[in-house]
Protein backbone atom coordinates (compact mmCIF):
# COMPACT_ATOMS: atom_id res chain seq x y z
CA UNK A 1 0.00 0.00 0.00
CA UNK A 2 1.25 3.22 -1.09
CA UNK A 3 2.56 5.77 1.72
CA UNK A 4 1.74 9.62 1.26
CA UNK A 5 2.90 12.08 3.53
CA UNK A 6 1.10 15.98 3.08
CA UNK A 7 3.91 18.41 4.41
CA UNK A 8 3.00 22.25 5.09
CA UNK A 9 4.29 24.27 7.61
CA UNK A 10 2.06 24.11 10.90
CA UNK A 11 -0.22 21.36 9.87
CA UNK A 12 -3.15 22.72 11.23
CA UNK A 13 -5.45 23.60 8.03
CA UNK A 14 -3.99 23.00 4.05
CA UNK A 15 -2.14 20.11 5.13
CA UNK A 16 -5.42 18.58 7.21
CA UNK A 17 -7.56 19.60 4.59
CA UNK A 18 -5.19 17.44 1.78
CA UNK A 19 -5.02 14.47 4.50
CA UNK A 20 -8.97 14.66 4.74
CA UNK A 21 -9.78 14.61 0.53
CA UNK A 22 -7.09 12.31 -0.05
CA UNK A 23 -8.07 9.93 2.80
CA UNK A 24 -11.36 10.12 1.17
CA UNK A 25 -10.68 9.64 -2.64
CA UNK A 26 -7.65 7.16 -1.93
CA UNK A 27 -10.88 5.31 0.14
CA UNK A 28 -8.22 3.03 2.05
CA UNK A 29 -6.24 2.11 -1.04
CA UNK A 30 -3.53 3.98 0.08
CA UNK A 31 -2.04 5.19 3.44
CA UNK A 32 -2.32 9.27 4.03
CA UNK A 33 -0.71 11.29 6.87
CA UNK A 34 0.09 14.64 7.28
CA UNK A 35 2.44 16.95 9.36
CA UNK A 36 4.27 20.07 9.31
CA UNK A 37 7.67 21.57 10.83
CA UNK A 38 5.47 23.22 13.51
CA UNK A 39 2.53 22.14 15.00
CA UNK A 40 -0.57 24.61 15.92
CA UNK A 41 -3.37 21.81 16.40
CA UNK A 42 -5.99 21.30 13.61
CA UNK A 43 -7.54 25.04 12.63
CA UNK A 44 -11.67 24.59 13.93
CA UNK A 45 -12.41 26.57 10.19
CA UNK A 46 -10.99 23.81 8.25
CA UNK A 47 -12.85 21.27 10.38
CA UNK A 48 -15.82 23.70 9.34
CA UNK A 49 -15.06 23.55 5.61
CA UNK A 50 -14.34 19.74 5.26
CA UNK A 51 -17.57 19.03 7.26
CA UNK A 52 -19.50 20.98 4.48
CA UNK A 53 -18.28 18.51 2.09
CA UNK A 54 -19.09 15.29 4.25
CA UNK A 55 -15.67 15.03 5.56
CA UNK A 56 -15.01 14.49 9.54
CA UNK A 57 -11.80 15.79 10.02
CA UNK A 58 -12.35 16.66 14.02
CA UNK A 59 -10.47 13.49 14.94
CA UNK A 60 -7.47 14.43 13.46
CA UNK A 61 -4.13 15.64 15.32
CA UNK A 62 -1.50 17.97 14.23
CA UNK A 63 1.85 16.17 13.91
CA UNK A 64 5.31 17.02 13.28
CA UNK A 65 7.82 15.65 10.62
CA UNK A 66 9.87 14.29 13.40
CA UNK A 67 7.28 11.61 14.34
CA UNK A 68 7.48 10.02 10.86
CA UNK A 69 10.85 10.33 10.60
CA UNK A 70 10.85 6.48 10.11
CA UNK A 71 8.25 5.94 7.30
CA UNK A 72 9.35 5.09 4.41
CA UNK A 73 7.07 7.12 2.56
CA UNK A 74 6.28 6.46 -1.44
CA UNK A 75 4.78 10.64 -2.35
Amino acid sequence: MKKVLVLCIANSCRSQIAEGYLRYFANGKAKIYSAGIETHGVNSRAIAVMKKDGIDISHHTSNNIEEYRNIDFDL
